[in-house]
């Protein structure tokens, strides 16, 4: 499920307005404060330099990390020669930086994979090359010489030999829609452990290696489409069509997945000897500089058991160099933060208490420990092998604020970006230089160039022009706040009051929150609230008389393993309870108005408002759940069992705690929204969860969307359902 992210319309505007302005939701989901960004940024290897995207999609330009400006163009649609490019969509580098691969004509599948057609450029040549004449391709990979690329079609592995006339051969037959996969992953395994390719090439180039994923055995689901709008789909304008694809739920089969490999000479495959229990999970794979070398992570299906093999592609033999234990799980983000270097291994883990990175070389010794106490690693920026020296982002001083820093050999820490406010970084390869992204609750993202100790070089975008618009309208003031629950427990939170707020008025609240394992709502960064940008939607609810809180429950990141995962068997239970606290410290402030509190959320978001309004106290007048789960057994198996174990284990976990069996006790007007086509969080879960309302006798709304997926959005959708959720609370909250 993940944390889950709305997207606002990509849009920009240099509309002029009036001092004391009033914000309208057309303008919010249309994107008209959305801020100035850097587009996919790419470090080049040079070391000196990274490329982007332009504006218009036409052209491709590396920039210097110490000035920002251009220094060279690497591709233009407008004069390279061969086949016309419209759009360029995306790009990967060949290794010796003399080719480019440019992605056009995308077409999304899931939250990760796509199709694309994919041109080979020649730099020097200044010339495009179809990567293939036989149908779009997904995820082309280089080998390391820069000779060899390896792609997947339908489902079977491709290569293509530039030395020779880009000659194409098919290296896989077995690929099958819905049965077999080779070098993607299936849904689920793209979905919950957030990669799209499961395809690498050997050091030297001569072995293709990837992950087969046999899912014949899983079952399938299947949603209904129908013509509708933005866009049509005309397939189905006279009957409605379905959407079937593999989706295993908890406790049933998963993909079987094996590790293959293919020498590229003797034209032999090969089947890796890798210990995996029969119902783990390869959720990894990764190339090393070592020929006899492919990382393979491995995962046991209680997702408590962490290994790393080095595997021969030749051989076939494995062997265990690292693994790592937890008492409850092992979070998928410590599979975004390996890294495999030339020489080591840097893998984030929990077993301390609190996040940290350990540092093993490839053998599996262990060399150092990177953070310690109550820090918690965020993001892994790299190794330098050079130095020993490790870059990362952590919360230290407070969960709220995080920052950059680098681990020195000697142990040393030293944090490059002391501002308080949320930090980001992009280094050089060479990690000389860093782009640094910071934003805090009241400032828009400022990007800079930053030398590799953290001093200032050059501000690319300050988005001055946004915070002087944003100042321009009547926005409330936002501020942080902690508390302690009836229960003894801290959490903490921010609000959005009206900017005429009155202390000596009583206000309705409303509460947004998200609440999933590892997420974090209350931050000190910009990008906040339920569509971002600053908070706005809730800026637009406080000017309509509405005080908005957020505050993150138990099972939230930021605060170490105890904290995130004592909701482990029982998830939504403490997240319940802890938003129902909220709501009764907040009805104890002078300003607010406890018989008029509401609640709602997207995704998990939506789960924790039904369990909050079925919690059995009634404190919530009203609540909105978006595309919510309501009762485990619907979801995913990765997702699921990482944090429920399988119903077969835990049954009382999945039965008794979930909106379907509270459903008698709800409490507040209820508005449910789901997307027809949702291929994450089915509308089953909407589905089932009204009969139990109906046999309840509950009274509620429903909103569905035709053909709309998790995000609900295309078109006007976004604008109709936002504006369906504010007059819901008009309606509900008025005097």
């Amino acid at each position: 499920m993940k944390k889950f992210i709305l997207f606002c319309a990509l849009l920009t505007v240099s509309a002029v307005v009036t001092a004391g302005e009033k914000l309208n939701l057309k303008a919010i989901t249309a994107g008209e404060f959305r801020a100035e960004s850097l587009n996919e940024v790419t470090p080049l290897a040079d070391g000196e330099t990274y490329a982007q995207i332009t504006a218009d999609g036409q052209r491709i330009v590396a920039y210097s990390f110490r000035t920002g400006k251009q220094t060279a163009v690497l591709f233009d649609a407008a004069t390279a020669r061969g086949p016309k490019v419209n759009q360029v969509d995306g790009y990967i580098v060949s290794p010796d930086g003399k080719r480019l691969l440019i992605q056009t004509q995308t077409k999304r599948i899931y939250r990760r994979s796509f199709t694309a057609t994919y041109y080979i450029y020649s730099i020097q040549n200044n010339k495009l090359e179809p990567l293939s004449d036989g149908g779009q391709q997904q995820t082309p990979v280089f080998s390391p010489d820069g000779n060899v690329i390896a792609f997947v079609r339908d489902n079977n592995v491709h290569l293509v030999k530039l030395l020779y006339d880009n000659a194409e051969s098919q290296i896989t037959t077995d690929g099958k829609r819905n049965e077999v996969i080779n070098g993607i992953p299936d849904w689920v395994y793209e979905e919950e452990f957030s990669y799209n390719s499961a395809l690498v090439f050997s050091a030297n180039s001569e072995q293709v290696v990837w992950v087969r994923f046999d899912e014949s055995q899983v079952k399938q689901y299947s949603m209904q489409l129908f013509k509708g709008m933005a866009p049509e789909r005309e397939e189905y304008r006279e009957y409605p069509g379905f959407y079937t694809y593999k989706y295993p739920v908890p406790g049933s089969q998963n993909s079987k997945v094996s590790v293959m490999s293919y020498d590229i000479k003797s034209h032999k495959a090969r089947k890796l000897d890798l210990p995996l229990e029969a119902d783990g999970y390869i959720p990894r794979i990764l190339p090393t500089q070592d020929p006899t070398k492919v990382a393979v992570v491995t995962m046991n299906r209680h997702q408590d058991h962490l290994s790393i093999y080095m595997c021969n592609p030749l051989s076939t033999l494995c062997q265990l160099v690292v693994e790592d234990k937890a008492d409850k799980y092992i979070k998928e983000e410590v599979l975004g933060g390996l890294r495999i270097t030339s020489s080591h291994i840097l893998l984030p883990s929990e077993r301390d208490g609190y996040n940290h990175l350990y540092l093993y070389n490839l053998n599996g010794q262990l060399m150092r420990q990177i953070g310690n106490g109550q820090t918690v690693v965020t993001d892994v920026y790299g190794y330098d092998e050079l130095t020993g020296d490790v870059y990362y982002a952590a919360l230290t001083d407070s969960p709220t604020d995080q920052k950059v820093y680098v681990s020195h050999k000697n142990g040393k820490t030293d944090c490059l970006t002391p501002k308080a406010g949320w930090n980001t970084a992009i280094f050089a390869s060479d990690f000389k230089n860093f782009v640094l992204t910071w934003s805090d609750i009241n400032n828009p993202a400022v990007y800079s160039l930053c030398t590799g100790q953290g001093k200032t070089l050059a501000t690319l975008i300050d988005n001055k022009a946004l915070a002087d618009k944003y100042a321009s309208y009547d926005m409330g003031q936002k501020e942080f706040f902690t508390f302690t629950t009836g229960e003894g427990v801290k959490l903490n939170g921010w609000l959005v009051k009206p900017k005429d707020f009155n202390p000596q008025k009583k206000y309705p609240v409303i509460m947004y929150q998200y609440g999933g394992p590892g997420s974090q709502q209350v931050r000190n960064a910009w990008n906040i609230g339920m569509c971002g940008n600053g908070a706005l939607l809730e800026q637009l609810m406080a000017q309509q008389g509405y005080i908005v809180a957020c505050v993150d429950g138990r099972g939230t990141g930021g605060r170490g393993a105890d904290f995130e995962k004592c909701t482990y068997l029982r998830l939504g239970e403490l997240e319940a309870r802890d938003q129902v606290e909220t709501a009764l410290w907040l009805g104890q402030q002078p300003y607010v108005d406890k018989e008029r509190i509401a609640i709602w959320g997207w995704s998990y978001g939506g789960w924790n408002t039904l369990m909050s309004m079925s919690e059995g106290r009634p404190v919530f007048r009203c609540g909105i759940a978006i595309a919510p789960p309501t009762n485990w057994r619907f979801y995913d198996t990765v997702y699921t069992e990482r944090y429920m174990r399988t119903p077969n284990e835990n049954l009382r976990g999945y039965d008794d705690v979930n909106p379907i069996a509270r459903a008698g006790k709800l409490h507040g007007a209820l508005l449910l929204c789901h997307g027809l086509a949702d291929d994450n969080v089915h509308y089953r879960n909407t589905a089932e969860y009204v009969e139990a309302l109906v046999q309840a006798d509950k009274d509620f709304r429903q909103l569905v969307y035709t053909n709309r997926n998790h995000s609900i959005f295309g078109g006007n959708t976004r604008n109709h359902l936002f504006r369906q959720c504010l007059n819901f609370f008009k309606s509900e909250l008025k005097n």
